[in-house]
């Protein structure tokens, strides 16, 4: 009878302490802990499908943005960087579509739990572009509530956000689309037109056709001032920007470079490098 009243002491002892140490349940931190880690909405994934694990080693190392490359073979869309390294095994559905829809619907209803920003997944078309993007849009019409969707001029945010980027010939069939589940891949000559920021709502260029510095030394001042007007005339139409061909080795002249790219406000680093970026961002959070 001594021993059950101990155990039943110690029992109640242990739950006050448990909920002493538990956070409250409307504080910031439980609410922090429902919604699971900050993910690094400014962090893009290139090439993501080269990593071991495509899609999921991104999704660990919490980036907003991964890039996934396609070419069309009959009525397939097969992800590689060329064509000499296609597999009919890795399929667009097979390493992002089906885990994407998967993992929405366990985390009910986002990519990151609690979290309703979009992924944004930019797929790059390696094929002809309007046969391919055509093929694409059947695809992504498979996924009713994962993506995004543009419907008679008004954008419904999905989970995830699709970015056609690659062959330019894509433009055309998904400009005559008056509903889409995908969107479009401007470049810096896109900036001042008239094309809405709910048909281009992502400005990407090589940086190294547009800028000298690669993080060595000073950035060169007219540079950075180009680098600064470019990015506000984007945010002012509520475009966002990327620059690819950026500096990835890791050291000084990149993480030099990424520092400018946050500060003029660019909104997706490019990297190969899932841990380097995930250490870069967190670092300056």
């Amino acid at each position: 009878m001594a021993l059950i009243t101990r155990r039943r002491a110690l029992t109640t002892a242990g739950a006050a302490l448990a909920a002493v140490l538990a956070p409250p349940a409307g504080s910031a931190f439980a609410a922090e802990h429902r919604r699971g880690p900050r993910p690094l909405w400014r962090a893009h994934a290139h090439n993501d499908y080269e990593h071991p694990r495509p899609l999921l080693d991104a999704l660990d190392h919490r980036f907003g943005s991964v890039e996934a490359d396609i070419f069309l073979v009959g009525d397939q869309l097969l992800i590689a960087h060329d064509a000499t390294q296609l597999d009919p095994a890795r399929t667009l559905e097979a390493l992002y579509l089906d885990p994407l829809a998967a993992r929405v619907r366990a985390q009910h209803g986002s990519v990151y739990r609690g979290r309703r920003t979009p992924l944004q997944l930019l797929i790059d078309i390696k094929t002809e572009g309007s046969s391919t993007y055509l093929e694409l849009d059947r695809h992504l019409r498979r996924y009713p509530h994962l993506f995004t969707t543009y419907a008679h001029g008004r954008v419904h945010p999905g989970p995830v956000t699709a970015v056609i980027s690659g062959d330019r010939a894509a433009r055309v069939p998904m400009e005559a689309q008056t509903v889409r589940r995908a969107f479009y891949d401007g470049r810096l000559t896109d900036l001042g037109t008239s094309a809405p920021s709910s048909f281009v709502p992502l400005i990407s260029d090589n940086w190294t056709l547009n800028f000298t510095w690669l993080g060595v030394g000073a950035f060169p001042d007219a540079e950075r001032r180009r680098l600064r007007t470019l990015v506000s005339t984007a945010h002012r139409r509520g475009q966002k920007v990327r620059f690819w061909a950026t500096p990835d080795t890791p050291g000084p002249a990149r993480d030099a470079l990424w520092a400018e790219l946050l500060a003029a406000g660019v909104d997706y680093l490019n990297t190969d490098d899932l841990a380097g970026l995930e250490t870069f961002l967190d670092a300056r959070a």
